[in-house]
């Protein structure tokens, strides 16, 4: 009994160990319409959140010292650090600045800047992703893009300053299974990020106005950041010129929502699957400079080995 009761517990603490978090962070909104705006985005990502069976934290809503909302970040961010190896979503909900020197997410309280988010955020062990949906955010992404990240930001320079509508359509896509390009039946961070650049720009045409934000994501931690354009369904169909490596392929390995199959995978087979979809994709990419007959072997082994990992999966092995 006493057995039984230890490995029980000690299932528990692994799940909580691996289980998501999402840290909403709400901003000064300025005006009462603003104020609801970003109240009704930060409810999506709540709901988003509890479905998903992820941890939830929430700045910037209470009337308690709202000018300790800055204190607040940098502690929870500290506390982050200690424990835990599941993803640690932070999204910024508000308005931001650029001056040319310092990019600022706008606070309550003191502003953070975009430097000290990244000094707050380089112990996390954890995979992270910043979803950055405030005007002039995409300083950010220089600061904050690394190994094991993904950053999303809502303008792709820091003089796009305009009120970004990107923020609402980002938290209504996180969820929304019409999301869900290859249909998979769970939207991916790549996935809502499309979704929400699409419909931004039906907001501008339908408005007949210049668009006057125009989002950028990374995962590949070379501080570049990739457009929507980029993409054709969820797969990079443009190149940079020097040849750096596409975006996309590890933002659309995250789920704050996952399906039941993707609940089910352990977590040492969710991530080994993933290195292989990586290995996968990089070995396409390889495709023109290796042998017709070394391609095609190295292919059917590694998709055997996805194959195989899903028949164990689905085996209980």
């Amino acid at each position: 009994m006493i057995a039984l009761l230890t490995f029980a517990l000690g299932t528990t603490i692994l799940a909580e160990e691996s289980r998501p978090r999402v840290l909403v962070v709400v901003g000064a909104a300025g005006t009462p319409e603003y104020d609801a705006a970003f109240g009704k985005w930060a409810d999506n990502w709540r709901a988003a959140a509890e479905k998903g069976g992820a941890g939830w934290t929430l700045i910037g809503r209470d009337a308690d010292s709202p000018e300790k909302d800055r204190e607040r970040l940098k502690e929870y961010l500290t506390r982050s650090t200690q424990t835990g190896t599941g993803p640690l979503w932070v999204v910024l909900i508000g308005h931001g600045t650029d001056d040319g020197r310092d990019a600022r997410f706008n606070l309550r309280g003191p502003d953070v800047t975009a430097k000290e988010l990244a000094d707050w955020l380089a112990p996390v062990k954890r995979p992270v992703a910043v979803v950055n949906c405030a005007s002039a955010s995409a300083p950010f992404l220089a600061h904050l893009s690394g190994p094991n990240r993904v950053v999303v930001t809502a303008t792709r320079s820091g003089v796009e300053s305009n009120y970004a509508r990107f923020g609402q359509f980002m938290s209504e896509a996180i969820a929304d299974p019409t999301a869900d390009l290859d249909q998979d039946g769970q939207v991916s961070l790549l996935e809502a990020f499309l979704t929400a650049v699409s419909r931004v720009n039906e907001f501008y045409k339908g408005e007949a106005r210049l668009a006057t934000e125009h989002a950028l994501i990374d995962d590949t931690g070379d501080k570049l950041g990739s457009a929507a354009d980029w993409f054709q369904g969820v797969r990079a169909v443009k190149r940079a010129k020097d040849g750096a490596e596409v975006d996309g392929l590890r933002a659309h390995q995250w789920h704050l929502i996952p399906s039941d199959r993707e609940r089910a995978l352990p977590a040492d087979v969710r991530r080994h699957r993933d290195e292989l979809e990586l290995a996968l994709a990089a070995l396409r990419d390889q495709k023109a400079k290796l042998g017709e007959d070394e391609y095609y072997a190295r292919l059917e082994k590694t998709l055997l080995d996805l194959s195989h990992l899903y028949r164990d999966a689905d085996r209980g092995k």
